[in-house]
């Protein structure tokens, strides 16, 4: 089976979905999650990109368990790409990786904090895959296109922009839906980041928080607002998770949301 081109979608001529567990854990429940998460984008309608991160290196605590590695996670994702027929995504954290991760993955991800770091940003960008910018907390809507000329500079015009909320005080996040349009006028979609955006981070001391329960809430303002696609964490039992599990959704209540999503973009005249 042919697997999607991730890069027609920064098009944005057609909504879709980025989701996966935040870390991978274990083979087992990248495979069970893939798996759901494709049949259900299919009956939604949306093409998908499956994602999952072989490393978290921004934790709030050395004991915060952080992946399996880049060897090991890059072995898993490849296994969800061959037998699932889907793209895949993960972030990387340094030049040197970003070189690697290009032979086994569709997509490369600048994660937030790094978003600035012109090496990383100029190394992924040579690889010719798409990037899919996170926007740092920090920043404003209008300074993402600072980013967006590191990666043409490069001759790659393969671009996602991913708003995942901004620092808003202590422990806690807000969404200015107002950059969905700020940034949606720099010429590439902009994906919301539902999950993240709920996330209260460092909120339990040596760990972040998060509120769930809102992600679904933000994702349809979103999808409202103007936004080219969603990206969702999800896992089989997130309060069971290694990392982020306050904020990811149930992988049982994604195709529930998909539908709702699918509802606002009809009742918004975006198809």
């Amino acid at each position: 089976m042919e697997i999607l081109d991730a890069g027609k979608l920064c098009s944005g001529e057609k909504f879709f979905i980025i989701a996966g567990p935040c870390v991978i854990e274990s083979e087992e429940i990248c495979m069970y999650a893939a798996g759901k998460l494709k049949s259900a984008c299919g009956r939604a309608g949306f093409p998908f990109i499956f994602k999952s991160s072989y490393s978290k290196a921004n934790r709030s605590s050395h004991d915060s368990y952080s992946g399996p590695g880049i060897k090991k996670g890059l072995k898993v994702l490849r296994k969800v790409r061959s037998e699932f027929a889907v793209p895949v995504l993960t972030d990387v954290h340094s030049a040197e990786e970003a070189s690697v991760c290009s032979e086994y993955v569709d997509v490369l991800q600048i994660p937030a904090f790094l978003c600035r770091q012109t090496p990383l940003i100029v190394s992924a960008a040579k690889t010719g895959l798409p990037i899919n910018v996170k926007k740092g907390q920090f920043l404003s809507p209008y300074e993402v296109v600072n980013i967006i000329k590191k990666i043409e500079n490069e001759g790659n015009n393969k671009i996602f922009l991913t708003e995942r909320g901004s620092t808003f005080g202590y422990n806690n996040l807000v969404v200015d839906m107002r950059s969905f349009p700020i940034m949606r006028e720099f010429g590439y979609p902009v994906v919301f980041d539902a999950t993240h955006s709920v996330q209260l981070p460092g909120g339990k001391g040596e760990s972040s928080g998060g509120e769930r329960k809102f992600a679904p809430v933000l994702a349809r303002a979103a999808a409202a607002a103007g936004c080219d696609g969603l990206f969702l964490e999800t896992h089989p039992v997130p309060d069971e998770a290694l990392c982020d599990g306050p904020n990811m959704l149930a992988l049982d209540e994604f195709e529930d949301l998909l539908m709702q999503i699918k509802a606002v973009l009809k009742a918004v005249g975006k198809t």
